[in-house]
């Protein structure tokens, strides 16, 4: 990656943080506007809104770009649309696992305590967050519609946002579903797959380029590069997740663990393992450790070598990623774009 390619993503990224500001000021005021005492959930809109790389964006805008089209405010906004889709996916993810910080902050469900008095505090603010992830859904289809462009170029995108709403659900439930039992490696990555491979990258390049009449053949490109990346990217979140430092992820480390999570990083610990260190480690998965605990399960994993299987599975997707982008036909802009986003998908410490 160059300092140019590091400025044109900076670009784009303030882009589409200026048109989600914009739009969630809007939003939130007409919220106000219905009463004074909803300014706690507004704050939570805000907060939700307000971080992330905006990676969902920018392969959206490559797609269209990468179809021929060129640079256009009207799909800066709808790909902005992605991030209020990712946003809403995050809200209701920590509920789910009952998480409790992200980017260093109380989550929506913990965060909103403060708003709600009574014995019934945490469950009441647990629906408030589930609310709050609910109308940023919403706002991710009106923010798309409402974009500037125009209706016909709307209505190729329309059978995508289905798709991806489906299958991003899909990938939550069986991730319900499968969480606590036996890991295992081919069922963990049909959840990432599913939960967010697919609404990271793949699907977003897909409705870029469908806005922009992209052919079937560069669809077909846009999956082939955007299947294997997207998983790349959530099997570094994985290592990130038990590895990485706090301070840079702004999550808890002991999450995964104490959720009893099916991630791919679990099942190759777990399919590597002796008899011993399987008994130890389901004696320490589902509780909320603390260093000394959290130490012993990287120290299981280290001695399975999962970590470097899962940094050479990491490897292997992006290596065929960027072959699908080397062997397509797309204007060298979008070549180069598409090459660095997969370095940066990957290459990083948050």
């Amino acid at each position: 990656m160059t300092t140019a390619d590091g400025a044109a993503r900076s670009v784009l990224k303030d882009r589409v943080d200026a048109v989600l500001r914009g739009f969630v000021d809007e939003e939130t005021a007409l919220l106000l506007a219905v009463d004074a005492e909803l300014a706690p959930v507004a704050e939570q809109l805000r907060t939700a809104t307000a971080y992330g790389k905006r990676l969902r964006a920018a392969f959206c805008y490559w797609g269209w770009r990468a179809a021929g089209q060129p640079d256009s405010d009207a799909l800066v906004r709808a790909a902005a649309a992605m991030e209020l889709v990712h946003a809403a996916a995050v809200v209701h993810d920590d509920l789910i696992d009952g998480s409790a910080l992200r980017h260093g902050l109380p989550t929506a469900q913990f965060a909103l305590r403060a708003a709600v008095s009574g014995r019934r505090r945490p469950a009441a603010a647990r629906s408030l967050a589930v609310l709050v992830g609910d109308l940023l859904m919403s706002w991710a289809g009106q923010l798309f519609v409402t974009s500037g462009l125009p209706a016909a170029y709307l209505s190729r995108a329309r059978p995508l946002w289905a798709a991806l709403a489906r299958e991003l659900i899909a990938g939550e439930c069986l991730e319900i579903l499968r969480t606590g039992a036996v890991p295992d490696v081919r069922d963990s990555l049909k959840v990432i797959r599913y939960k967010t491979a697919k609404y990271t990258v793949e699907q977003p390049l897909l409705i870029g380029g469908a806005l922009a009449g992209a052919s079937p053949d560069l669809r077909e490109a846009f999956s082939d590069y955007g299947l294997p990346l997207g998983e790349a990217f959530q099997l570094r979140d994985d290592l990130l997740g038990l590895f990485g430092e706090t301070a840079r992820t702004g999550k808890a480390n002991a999450d995964d663990i104490a959720g009893h999570r099916p991630t791919v990083l679990l099942a190759e610990t777990w399919s590597r393992a002796t008899p011993a260190e399987r008994k130890h480690l389901k004696g320490l998965l589902g509780r909320r450790l603390d260093e000394d605990g959290l130490g012993e399960v990287r120290a299981i994993m280290g001695r399975t070598g999962a970590p470097e299987r899962v940094e050479d599975m990491i490897a292997q997707r992006v290596r065929a990623a960027i072959a699908v982008v080397e062997q397509t036909r797309l204007p060298a802009d979008a070549t180069h774009a598409l090459t660095d986003l997969a370095a940066t998908a990957v290459h990083r410490r948050h």
